[in-house]
């Protein structure tokens, strides 16, 4: 048997995405997509053909053709960094996808990079060389089996051309990490992960059931995008802050001791000028803003 038992591959928070890119995602309306979209480093201008409505939060995006949040580097935080990490996730997801060693060299018993035709079970397949899709394939496996398919070179897939699943296989479980350009031509039918080193293409009419995660670009025409899982949660959106309930202060008190200057000047045929000293100066503030004074004083000086 060509089985071989593998790992499947970690997808962290780029799985918060039904597409992620680092330099953008161009599409030609009227496309459909089921998920969250990212770009990062670059800004949410370079997601272009969404006709994009920012959220007062400023942390994402919206559009009738994606069925979830539209996010760019420059958002209102936390998403910039939340792209961030995604962003690496992604990259460590195909570094992983493409690094897995436990394979089947496909080229060896098939032709080198054409497998229209074939019936693929779970494993791990290999290519040094681009691959060409120019028919039906299936992948026949159960709901927790993987595929991990390893191209060196293109990944390209002939227009009308469907891609079927049989057994229970999910399309969750299955990944296509490629070096180069991904290619899906107009009315394709695409099964599984896309994480590629450089653009994917999706054409006309073309369905891809699975996620997208590109190193540089995405570009789409009236394509649909169906990310398993639905909607992630995205980040929270910010609420305006509301004042705290008006309460009475319990009174506060403070002690002083004040000397108060003499206003007159003292002679030999007048009263002695006093100086009086207010010890313990007790205030206290009442919840309805009115002051309670408290004196006790000294005299001093007095014949």
């Amino acid at each position: 048997s060509l089985a071989r038992q593998n790992a499947p591959v970690l997808l962290g928070t780029a799985g918060n995405f039904a597409i992620l890119a680092r330099s953008g995602v161009d599409n030609v309306p009227t496309s459909a997509i089921s998920g969250n979209v990212g770009v990062s480093p670059k800004t949410a201008s370079s997601l272009t053909g969404f006709d994009l409505v920012q959220d007062p939060s400023g942390q994402f995006s919206t559009s009738t053709q994606v069925n979830g949040r539209l996010m760019g580097s420059t958002d209102a935080p936390p998403t910039p960094s939340l792209l961030s990490a995604a962003v690496l996730d992604m990259q460590n997801a195909f570094a992983d996808a493409m690094n897995q060693h436990i394979f089947i060299d496909f080229g060896s018993i098939s032709f080198p990079g054409r497998i229209g035709g074939a019936n693929l079970i779970p494993g791990i397949y290999k290519w040094t060389t681009g691959v060409t899709i120019a028919s039906g394939i299936t992948l026949t496996g159960g709901p927790t089996d993987t595929w991990i398919f390893q191209v060196s070179g293109s990944l390209s897939q002939a227009a009308d051309v469907t891609i079927n699943l049989s057994g229970g296989a999910l399309p969750q479980n299955i990944f296509w990490a490629v070096a180069g350009t991904v290619t899906l031509n107009n009315n394709t039918v695409f099964q599984g992960n896309i994480l590629t080193k450089t653009n994917i293409d999706i054409g006309f009419n073309a369905v891809n059931n699975g996620c997208l995660y590109a190193q540089t670009a995405v570009f789409m025409k009236q394509a649909t995008i169906l990310c398993p899982g639905g909607v992630v949660t995205p980040p929270p959106t910010s609420s305006a802050p509301t004042a705290p309930p008006s309460t009475s202060a319990a009174p506060t008190s403070t002690a002083t001791t004040t000397t108060v200057t003499p206003q007159c000047t003292a002679t030999a045929s007048s009263t002695a000028c006093a100086t009086v000293a207010f010890q313990n100066l007790n205030a206290s503030i009442h919840g309805d803003d009115f002051l309670t004074f408290t004196l006790t004083d000294t005299a001093e000086g007095l014949p």
